[in-house]
Order: structure tokens, then C-alpha cells, then sequence
């Protein structure tokens, strides 16, 4: 191939080709790619170049680095995990698609307030009081790595004397408590992906250029009140979510009662 004559930054075009030769499988997932000399004399251009442009594919998520090897196409195999995101419900009981995941570590529990991005979810105003629980959760079966956040409202706390007591009871639990108190609970989830922070890169094991799946699930009880917020956050690239889909309510997830 002959030097590049396309308009742009010389390392933008040589990534563009690149990139057009893994959409066309001349470098296969998982296949190295050719090394800087390689891609130099291919090119036509510069070791500087060749390194800007391999490092605007990496930051792409289209190829990782191996230190001491070279560059890989990435491979982008299946999810390792499936979340089940169903509640169920035996007799007073529930139970959650993750309930089976091991803690690595104890849960952390604090108290903070809502944000402009939670009091909305919460229909509470910013700054409004709250116990905040932190979980990392591991799938004993894969390793893959969850992050769950569990918020709750002074004002669902005061209800429940083992909830203002035991922020940290198991989300489960805090449903069977609910509805112990008098309610009865919906769900509504809602589903984003989004790069991860430094710190929950770092948590999660994520891989470069990955996404997380961040969810947000909020507790409705008597009166469509909400009454807690769980987030659960993991790597794109070990887990996908599941749901089970009925015509029973469109618009939140209810609790599944057993046969």
C-alpha cells in the first residue's frame, strides 16, 4: 500500500485504515496486528505516527496492548454472567437475580444526602437525609465484579425500627420488612451504560474503552412512594442483564408471587 493521501492528521488517517482493515477481517479478533516496522513501511509514515494512531484505536476499545508482545485485535467474547433482574417473591420471602453473589468485603455504611441526580428518583428534595450501604459483590462461579449501592430516606428508615438500626440488611430483607410495615411494592428500573470512573475501573477489573452498566432501581411502596434507591454497577464486557417481561404492569417491575 502506498503512502496515505487522505485529508486529516496523518495518525488519524493511518488509524482509519486500521480500523477499516478490522471491519473487513483482514485483522482478525484476536489476531496480532503487524508490528511498528511493519506498519511504518506499510504506511509510509513515521514510528510517532504509527504509536499516536494504535493508541487512538486502544482508547476505541479495537485493540489492547499486551506489554512485551505487541498488538492485539480485541476480542469481544459474551458477557461471562447474566444478571437476572426479576424479583421474586415465596411466600414472604424474596429474592433477586444477584442474591447468590458472594460479599469480598464487609458492606460499608454511611450516611449522605441527595444529589441533583438521586433526590428526583427518590421525589425528595437535594440534601434531603440518607443512609447510604456500599457492597462489591463477586459471581462465584465467573469472579465478575458488581458494585451495589443501596440508598435509604430517613423517612423509610423511621418505619422500620431494624432499618434505622441495621441500615445494611440485605436488600431482600429490607423488601420482606416493607412489607411487613404495610406495603405493597413495585419496582421501576432503569438501565444505563456509561465509561467508568477511576475508581470503579479499578474496582470492576474494566478493561480499556469499556463501559459499565450502571442500573437504577427504586422501591415503590403504598401510594407509588418511593422508598429506597439500589444502583448496581459492572463491566460491559462480564456481565448483561436479564428481565423477565410481563403484561401485568408496563411501567414497573412487581414482584413475582409463587405458584
Amino acid at each position: 500500500m502506498g503512502e496515505i493521501q487522505r485529508p486529516g492528521a496523518l495518525y488519524q488517517q493511518v488509524a482509519a485504515e486500521i480500523r477499516s482493515g478490522i471491519a473487513a477481517g483482514e485483522y482478525k479478533p484476536g489476531a496480532p496486528l503487524p508490528s511498528e516496522a511493519q506498519l511504518i513501511e506499510r504506511y509510509k509514515v513515521s514510528r510517532p505516527t504509527v504509536r499516536k494512531a494504535i493508541a487512538a484505536l486502544r482508547a476505541e476499545g479495537l485493540i489492547e496492548v499486551i506489554h512485551g508482545k505487541g498488538s492485539y485485535v480485541r476480542a469481544l467474547p459474551a458477557p461471562a454472567v447474566t444478571i437476572e433482574r426479576t424479583i421474586t417473591r415465596t411466600g414472604k420471602t424474596f429474592h433477586t437475580g444477584h442474591h447468590a453473589w458472594e460479599q469480598v468485603e464487609e458492606p460499608t455504611v454511611y450516611r449522605t444526602t441527595t444529589t441533583a441526580t438521586t433526590a428526583p428518583l427518590l421525589g425528595l428534595d437535594e440534601g434531603e437525609a440518607l443512609f447510604g450501604v456500599d457492597r462489591l459483590l463477586a459471581d462465584p462461579d465467573t469472579g465478575a465484579r458488581a458494585l451495589h449501592r443501596v440508598l435509604i430516606p430517613f423517612a423509610t428508615a423511621d418505619q422500620a425500627e431494624q432499618l434505622a438500626e441495621a441500615p445494611d440488611t440485605e436488600p431482600e430483607q429490607i423488601y420482606a420488612i416493607l412489607t411487613a410495615a404495610g406495603h405493597t411494592l413495585t419496582w421501576h428500573e432503569t438501565v444505563s451504560a456509561r465509561m467508568p470512573l477511576p475508581d470503579e475501573r479499578s474496582t470492576l477489573d474494566t478493561p480499556d474503552a469499556t463501559p459499565i452498566l450502571h442500573t437504577a432501581r427504586v422501591t415503590y411502596g403504598t401510594d407509588d412512594r418511593p422508598l429506597l434507591l439500589e444502583e448496581l454497577r459492572a463491566s460491559a464486557d462480564r456481565a448483561q442483564l436479564a428481565y423477565r417481561i410481563t403484561a401485568d404492569s408496563p411501567r414497573k417491575l412487581r414482584a413475582v408471587p409463587a405458584n
